[in-house]
């Protein structure tokens, strides 16, 4: 079982949006307690590429949720609509 923080910029990003659409994430972040590395149904997960250190993704329909593992701790970096795209 792992153990899912937040940073200010996720929770800050996070109050920002609707009920059903904040439903929708915690959803998400259930099934990254379980298990972050292993995409599987209720889980599209994907390793991002050439990230220092390696960060990940969580796709929640129109929205994506960027983290890393530390341990057993995965840390929230970023929620974004998928239109805004990915950044450094």
């Amino acid at each position: 079982m792992f153990q899912v923080m937040v940073s200010r910029n996720f929770y800050k990003q996070f109050n920002n949006l609707s009920q059903d659409v904040k439903e929708r994430i915690r959803k998400g972040l259930n099934e990254l307690k379980n298990d972050p590395l292993n995409p599987r149904a209720g889980a599209d997960i994907k390793s991002l590429k050439d990230t220092v250190p390696q960060k990940h993704r969580l796709r929640i329909g129109n929205y994506r949720l960027i983290y890393r593992i530390d341990g057993t701790n995965v840390m929230l970096i970023e929620l974004f609509v998928r239109s805004r795209g990915y950044r450094e």
